[in-house]
């Protein structure tokens, strides 16, 4: 790496939201099985490549450039995008399935709640992936196709609200909410 080019950068935010926001939309919409002959499982490159791996990257990134929230949470989404695509083919009990997405799920609310600093866009959307895997990991559980497609809808929208945050820091669209004071705006970044 070039000494001028400066790790853990808003840019690097921006492609981490981008990557996550767009593995989200993926794995969401899979899940609900809105569009015919989709499901979760078509998702598995996007996940394993553009969540796991650019994900990760821009978590160590973030790390290097003194980012711990960002770096914790691009670098853990990563590891969860990457172990999700790695074993989706691996047959295992849906009870085994629910485990692994409850577990990520508590991953998704240390994230909420470690964002209560960094505005109503950023907690959003990683509350709506923590109400989302909790959904999908319970439905596993009971057997629900119908809290299964819920989940999806959930993360679904969390995905849509990690690309809208980083499309607007691209695009220089508003991401604070109207009527609240300067430097108390919604932010996209972590």
């Amino acid at each position: 790496m070039d000494n001028d080019v400066s790790a853990g950068s808003s840019t690097t935010s921006i492609l981490g939201h981008l990557a996550l926001g767009l593995t989200l939309l993926a794995f969401g919409i899979g899940h609900t099985r809105v569009i015919d002959g989709v499901t979760a499982a078509d998702a598995v490159s996007l996940a394993l490549y553009v969540g796991g791996i650019a994900l990760f990257v821009a978590g160590v990134l973030e790390f290097r450039g003194g980012s711990a929230f960002t770096g914790t949470a691009f670098a853990g989404l990563g590891a969860f995008w990457f172990t999700w695509g790695t074993g989706a083919d691996a047959h295992v009990s849906s009870h085994a399935a629910g485990l692994f997405l409850l577990l990520w799920a508590l991953f998704a609310l240390t994230l909420t709640l470690g964002a209560a600093g960094g505005g109503l866009l950023a907690q959003g959307t990683y509350g709506l992936l923590f109400l989302g895997l909790l959904l999908l990991g319970i439905g596993q559980f009971a057997g629900s196709d119908g809290l299964g497609k819920v989940g999806g809808w959930l993360a679904a929208v969390a995905g849509l609200a990690a690309w809208y945050g980083a499309t607007a820091a691209l695009a220089h669209w508003p991401t604070a909410l109207p009527g609240r004071t300067a430097g108390r705006g919604v932010t996209a970044a972590g």
